[in-house]
This record gives C-alpha cells, sequence and structure tokens, in this order.
C-alpha cells in the first residue's frame, strides 16, 4: 500500500490532466474525514468544518504543483487546512464555545460553574486567532505541539510561545471578569 500511495502522490503533483484528476479524487478519498476531524477541533463547528473540508481541498488541488512528498500529505492537508480554519476565524464574532464536556469542579454550585464556563468561553473567543487555534489544540485537545507546529508551519518553541502567551491573555481576561483562575 505504502508504493500505491506513493505512486498517487507523484501522480497528484506532476501527472498529466487525466492521471492528476484521479490521484486527486483517490487522496480526497483517503484523507476527507481526517481533515474534516482535523477542522472539528479548531472551529468547534460542524457546518462550518465542512465547508472548511471543501475549502482546504480546494486550495490543495490549485497549490498541487508545490506539493512536497517527502512532507507526507497529511501533514501538508493539515497545514491547508490550518490556515483555511484560522482565515474563518478573522471572520467570525469573538464569541467561541468550549466544549460542554469539559469536568466541572465537584460539589459545586451548577450557577457559579455555567457563569465561569460563559465567561471562559468569551475570554477564549476574545484571544487572537492564531493565538486560539494553539491554545485550543495544545490545552482543550491537548495535541502534541510538535503536531500543532507542523499544522501551523511553525517552531515546536513558537507553538510553546503562543500557548503561554494564549493562557496569559486568558488569566488578565478572566481577572478582569472577577474570576481568580
Amino acid at each position: 500500500m505504502p508504493n500505491e500511495e506513493s505512486n498517487v502522490l507523484d501522480q497528484f503533483r506532476q501527472g498529466s490532466p487525466e492521471t492528476f484528476e484521479d490521484a486527486f479524487e483517490t487522496l480526497f478519498r483517503l484523507h476527507q474525514r481526517a481533515v474534516y476531524e482535523w477542522l472539528l477541533r479548531i472551529v468547534r463547528n460542524p457546518a462550518a468544518a465542512e465547508d472548511l473540508t471543501v475549502e482546504t481541498f480546494w486550495r490543495i488541488y490549485r497549490a498541487h504543483a508545490r506539493f512536497q512528498p517527502s512532507r507526507g500529505f497529511e501533514a501538508w492537508a493539515r497545514t491547508i487546512a490550518t490556515h483555511a480554519a484560522l482565515d474563518w476565524l478573522r471572520t467570525q464574532r469573538p464569541e467561541s464555545e468550549l466544549p460542554a464536556d469539559l469536568p466541572a469542579a465537584t460539589n459545586a454550585d451548577p450557577g457559579v460553574v455555567d457563569e465561569i464556563r460563559r465567561k471562559t468561553a468569551l475570554a477564549f473567543g476574545r484571544l487572537p486567532p492564531r493565538l486560539r487555534i494553539a491554545a485550543l489544540l495544545a490545552v482543550v485537545e491537548e495535541q502534541p505541539h510538535k503536531e500543532i507546529a507542523t499544522a501551523l508551519g511553525i517552531s515546536v518553541a513558537a507553538v510553546k510561545l503562543r500557548v503561554f502567551r494564549a493562557l496569559r491573555l486568558l488569566r488578565k481576561d478572566l481577572q478582569q471578569q472577577g474570576i481568580a483562575p
């Protein structure tokens, strides 16, 4: 199978128009689900993730000549998907929701927990998109820094710095809202 996928990747990058179309279709079928799930982690909106999956593959289609097989298709697709998500996040209102399944403190007042969750979501939504993506993937989704760095096209140190800055801004915002993190 690895040799077969290698042939598909070669056809995708350099093939004639007939073989390119088939190769692109094969890659779409193989990687569509992974790209969708990656985008869903970032944007937290199934409809937007579907639209962004289509947008990602459209960008992949147009940029096929720049594909470097040594990097691997999935890493390249994640990078393109991350940039599409970042573009989408920049156009959205600064309110985003955190997952409802985040663990709550035991024996806590449900009203207080809801208020903290709401204020945290507001603070998260006010983060600059590039910091928000890094923090979402690192803190909420618990993705490895190396994977985030590859997807964002930055170094692992830059990911750590963005997460640090995001957490510092979140802490400051929550303190201004009367919540001591």
